[in-house]
């Protein structure tokens, strides 16, 4: 298959010059529909001219507290507008967005922020989110902490009863010179020079995600890279995108599908992007009665959420083009269950943290049982032999993904991993094992890592046990994904105990409260006399995996 670079698929604009950076993205977008609704936020809508002079302003106001080319701004936010404006904002000066899950603890916060080098928070005034992030900045890079104001996103009204009747929620910041607030930037009178971008080097989005140990390692997406995956996707998904869509925006924009399928794939085609701050059914729904969504990017379990709430009904997907699913895989009774209901495609894909991320999605009209699609426009997906990564395997036989195309990343950020991820011949090594059947269409079958994919998000183990490990009580400990109806996937923890020791299983799951997320903990911990272990003394999931009637 025919690979290309990254310059070789960036958009055209009317005038034919190519698009190179994502800044030019909004502004060819807002030339063209100014007047057109780029958000609506639970009834707070912003046209396009709206965002634009918002994100020149905000762009001012970074220069004025000192970011400049290069600067990591990490962005902990909810899906709001001021994820939107915040990452345009870093863009428009050249600088690099760092994605942060903004229910990480302060634990990881840190980590990210001090292997990222950051020099900007942004965050939320949500006590949840805030606290941890504002605590994590201690003893690094951190030189400011620019601070959003949860209820001035909202309407007028929702803004002043958010205030009033959810005023414990809101975090009430130490005196701190390096705080500044959100208005502050957005009334920035500093104009802001244009940027030059190399789109084959310049370095956008540090995409976090897990190392062969657990340890985060950031991919280093290029503006081309991620040009490159709009073009692909819209490629592969034509009819759903021939007109503007309006985008149900209920996955966390700090999540690469959701980085790539709700906010710069909606932005491209000049369509509406509707925000919801979290998912959850009642909201959703009351949503989708409210506004006619077009295009539905989403995860099986809010598929699987959303088929359980009794008032989800047909007439609700009327104008339905197309239901996208990705992030983790896709049972085949579920798809024709909510297709079922939609009476539209729903639609999976493939992709990873590194590929921007899409790297396979079903054709709309032609979607195969099981299959996670075709692989996109100028990508080389390649089977490779898992005892010799060089050997290619023809269809039908089981091998390690590997893949080539403008949609992957140029590496890891200072990572010692980079050498291994790539095959001697410049593929990059996926870790997951699948197969391609003769018409193109890729199964995946296993996984090399130990990843647990839980509601779409991966869960390492090694994290979830070296805070077990914190806790002096506990001797071992290993962590494997075992079924879950809901997530498709949960974390169990099998620990053995230090003689003498009577912690109980709530006192460990208190104690892992303050060093991981709430979608990390284990459903259940487990208290063995011994784990099993390899013959030279190693700790073994895979027999652990047996032992609990495993396959997978």
């Amino acid at each position: 298959m025919n690979v290309m670079n990254e310059s070789t698929i960036l958009r055209h604009t009317a005038s034919g010059d190519s698009i190179q950076d994502l800044f030019e993205l909004l502004r060819v977008s807002t030339f063209r529909h100014p007047n057109a609704l780029a958000i609506d936020f639970m009834g707070r809508k912003l046209a396009y001219r709206e965002v634009f002079q918002a994100v020149e302003h905000v762009a001012g106001g970074l220069k004025d507290i000192g970011v400049s080319r290069g600067d990591r701004v990490a962005l902990s936010l909810p899906n709001t507008p001021y994820a939107v404006i915040l990452f345009f904002a870093v863009q428009r000066i050249g600088g690099i967005v760092v994605n942060l899950n903004p229910l990480y603890v302060q634990h990881e916060v840190h980590q990210i922020l001090k292997t990222a080098d950051v020099s900007v928070v942004v965050i939320s005034d949500l006590a949840a989110i805030a606290e941890p992030a504002y605590r994590a900045a201690e003893n690094t890079s951190v030189r400011r902490i620019v601070v959003c104001p949860f209820s001035h996103a909202l309407p007028p009204v929702k803004g002043t009863l958010f205030k009033v009747l959810k005023a414990k929620d809101i975090y009430h910041f130490p005196a701190d010179k390096r705080i500044v607030a959100y208005d502050a930037l957005a009334h920035s009178k500093t104009v802001v020079k244009h940027v030059t971008i190399d789109p084959m080097h310049d370095v956008a989005v540090l995409q976090f995600t897990g190392g062969t140990t657990g340890i985060p390692k950031a991919a280093k997406l290029t503006h081309g890279n991620l040009l490159a995956n709009i073009e692909q996707i819209k490629d592969m998904a034509r009819d759903a995108l021939s007109e503007p869509p309006t985008t149900l925006g209920i996955l966390p924009l700090f999540h690469v599908f959701a980085l790539m399928a709700v906010m710069l794939l909606t932005i491209e085609r000049g369509g509406e992007i509707v925000l919801l701050p979290r998912f959850d059914t009642q909201s959703t729904l009351a949503t989708m009665r409210r506004v006619r969504i077009t295009l539905m990017p989403t995860v099986p379990t809010i598929q699987t959420a959303l088929l359980r709430d009794p008032d989800l009904s047909p007439d609700l997907f009327t104008h339905m083009r197309a239901i996208i699913s990705g992030g983790a895989p896709l049972p085949v009774a579920l798809r024709k269950r909510f297709e079922e209901t939609a009476r539209c495609p729903v639609i999976e894909g493939y992709g990873l943290s590194e590929t921007s991320p899409v790297l396979t999605l079903n054709p709309l009209n032609d979607v195969r049982d099981g299959s996670c699609g075709k692989v996109v426009l100028h990508t080389d997906l390649q089977i490779r032999s898992l005892d010799d990564i060089s050997r290619r395997l023809p269809a039908m036989e089981k091998g390690e993904v590997c893949v080539k195309g403008p949609q992957v990343m140029s590496g890891y950020w200072k990572s010692e991993e980079n050498a291994s991820a790539f095959t001697p011949d410049g593929y990059f090594r996926t870790g997951d094992v699948g197969y391609l059947d003769e018409d193109g269409y890729l199964f995946l079958v296993d996984r090399l890592k130990d990843i647990i994919i839980c509601g779409g998000y991966n869960v390492y183990p090694h994290i979830i046990e070296e805070a077990l490990h914190r806790h002096p009580a506990v001797l071992e400990a290993l962590v494997i994904g075992v079924p879950d109806p809901y997530r498709g996937q949960s974390p169990k923890a099998f620990v053995t105990r230090r003689p003498d020791s009577t912690v109980t299983a709530a006192e460990l799951a208190a104690h892992l409260e303050q060093y991981i997320s709430k979608i990390e903990r284990p459903r259940e911990i487990v208290f063995r006399d011994s784990l099993p272990k390899t013959l030279i003394g190693k700790l073994s999931r895979k027999d652990l995996k047996i032992q609990e009637g495993i396959t997978s």
